[in-house]
């Protein structure tokens, strides 16, 4: 054989033992990449409602594969016992922040959340919009009454008390309806803050309450004045201005000068002097001399 071809069939069988093992290299690595570990965590065993206090057949334990979602609970004795506050799905693992916490049993308070309180609103076909309220809605709450201490003539005043206020249960129903079915009911919980549930609950006995349901996405709440009968019949067109009419100005108090008193002269007295002179008698008259 020429000594040429084998030196150059040698160099091709090097090329290719060294790209096989190149291959082979990256092909392992490649498959004990995608070879994640396993790990037990434990899952829901069928769907769970929000409320539903867990007992041992509702979870099971199932192979998680990769890294684990953050608050994984991985033993069965830390989800037994505990309320749902979210909805769970057959197969999905149950994360901590799902579950009520612990010793807070289930039902409708295990989803108030810490420093909240639920205020119960009795509602009927118009304060409860027509049986549109529903777990998980947010609504405004209007008051109606007469104010103490208002003039007379103004009539009821209707206010909005509280904006953006979550529907906690309709009823005994704590589901959220995805559907949007209207559901009549008597009684609708709101979740609040202890300061909100004094003002509803003193409202609630003193005045007419409503519900005005709002977009969710709308986190808004503008300032309104509130609205009173006698506004509500009166026109918009402008109210004539007041026409003032000027005073004309008070003429200014002179203070004239006491009066002069002028004194009258005393007339002079007169004295009558009979003079006797023998038989003859005559009367002579005399002026007293007025004084300088």
């Amino acid at each position: 054989m020429n000594r040429r071809l084998s030196t150059i069939l040698f160099l091709a069988f090097l090329v290719a033992v060294v790209a096989s093992y190149l291959v082979y290299r990256i092909a392992g690595n490649q498959i004990h990449g995608n070879t994640a570990q396993t790990t037990k965590v434990v899952m829901a065993a069928k769907d769970l409602q929000i409320g539903t206090l867990i007992k041992d057949g509702d979870v099971t334990t199932g192979d998680w594969v990769g890294p684990l979602p953050k608050g994984t609970i991985v033993n069965m004795t830390d989800a037994v016992g505990r309320g749902v506050v979210s909805s769970l799905y057959a197969g999905e693992p149950v994360l901590d922040t799902r579950l009520a916490a612990v010793g807070s049993g289930g039902g409708m308070a295990a989803i108030i959340r810490q420093g909240m309180r639920a205020c119960a609103v009795r509602v009927d076909d118009v304060v409860g919009v027509a049986g549109f309220v529903r777990p998980g809605m947010r609504v405004d709450v209007l008051v109606s009454g007469t104010a103490p201490g208002s003039p007379a003539n103004d009539g009821p005043k209707v206010k909005t008390l509280l904006q953006n206020i979550e529907v906690l249960s309709a009823g005994a129903d704590i589901q959220k309806d995805n559907e949007g079915k209207p559901v009549q009911v008597q009684v609708v919980n709101l979740l609040v803050t202890p300061e909100q549930a004094e003002l509803l609950s003193l409202a609630s006995n003193q005045t007419k309450i409503q519900l005005v349901l709002r977009n969710p996405l709308d986190t808004d709440s503008p300032k309104t004045p509130g609205v009173a009968m006698s506004n509500i019949f009166t026109d918009d067109n402008p109210k004539p201005k007041n026409v003032v009419f000027k005073k004309s100005p008070k003429p200014a108090v002179v203070a004239l000068p006491p009066p002069v008193q002028i004194e009258k002269p005393v007339p002079p007295r007169i004295f009558l002097i009979e003079v006797l002179n023998g038989g003859k008698r005559a009367e002579e008259k005399f002026t007293e001399p007025v004084k300088p």
